[in-house]
């Protein structure tokens, strides 16, 4: 089956509720793997750069690089590995108004990349992305992640999976309540 754009946008903001989209779920994280893992070998290798022709097709990819990697090799070094590409083209988005084509509900999505960084720099830009109406409960959410990232530099949470060591103060932070996303 050939997959485009809008079956991944349709996919994400149809078939899936709000609750869906940062809850882990085994079920889910299976068929998302099912339906759309080779699309996501295939945007991790820029393969869908046609997409990039629309402010909708941008959003798609972003979301098959940033989202589904999340759910496709959750617990897996893997879920990372096409962070910087995301990012790379939600700046490009950015830069070139797409995002300002979105519904509000479609550009958390194009901004996530943006949190999702482990870069200081990045989460500047991330508060003012996300400071606009509609975002509100998002931006609090960006708040918390960059105020992990200005403590330590990185997310500690992501520490033992990607085989880095953690410092006490780190280890002391994650046995706090909500001290992983």
């Amino acid at each position: 089956m050939t997959m485009d754009a809008q079956s991944v946008l349709t996919f994400w903001f149809n078939e899936l509720t709000p609750a869906q989209w940062f809850k882990k779920d085994t079920a889910l994280d299976q068929q998302i793997a099912q339906r759309f893992s080779q699309l996501l070998k295939s945007a991790a290798a820029c393969e869908c750069y046609e997409w990039r022709g629309t402010a909708q097709g941008r959003l798609a990819e972003i979301i098959v690089l940033d989202q589904f990697s999340r759910n496709i090799y959750r617990d897996d070094p893997r879920s990372f590995a096409n962070d910087a590409l995301a990012l790379a083209l939600a700046q490009e988005a950015v830069a070139a108004g797409a995002d300002a084509e979105l519904a509000i509900d479609q550009r958390v999505f194009l901004y996530m990349p943006y949190m999702h960084s482990e870069s200081a720099a990045i989460h500047e830009l991330a508060m003012q992305l996300f400071d606009q109406p509609g975002l509100e409960n998002n931006l609090d959410f960006e708040v918390r992640h960059k105020a992990i990232i200005d403590r330590f530099g990185r997310y500690p949470h992501r520490n033992a999976l990607l085989g880095r060591a953690s410092s006490d103060e780190e280890l002391a932070f994650l046995q706090q309540p909500g001290s992983s996303f």
